[in-house]
């Protein structure tokens, strides 16, 4: 599996659970990518990702469940 395919994965099978550790996977492939487009087209997962995690942290009335995800921007070129 390819880098970016493994980090919207991550992104789509996330849980309050293991967000944390999702998240921590992403970045290690994240910095592996070998160019700049690479890392541009994988940065709207990981800022989902990211926004998931401190959405889960905060805690609250949603923290118990799962949040809706914020679906990743189109690029338009």
């Amino acid at each position: 599996m390819d880098k970016l395919a493994e980090i919207k994965r991550l992104y789509y099978e996330t849980t309050a659970r293991s967000v944390r550790r999702d998240l921590a996977r992403a970045m290690e492939l994240l910095k592996s990518m070998a160019s700049e487009e690479e890392r541009e087209r994988a940065a709207v997962y990981m800022d989902g990702l990211s926004q998931m995690r401190s959405e889960w942290e905060r805690g609250g009335s949603g923290a118990s469940r799962t949040p809706r995800r914020p679906r990743p921007a189109r690029r338009t070129k």
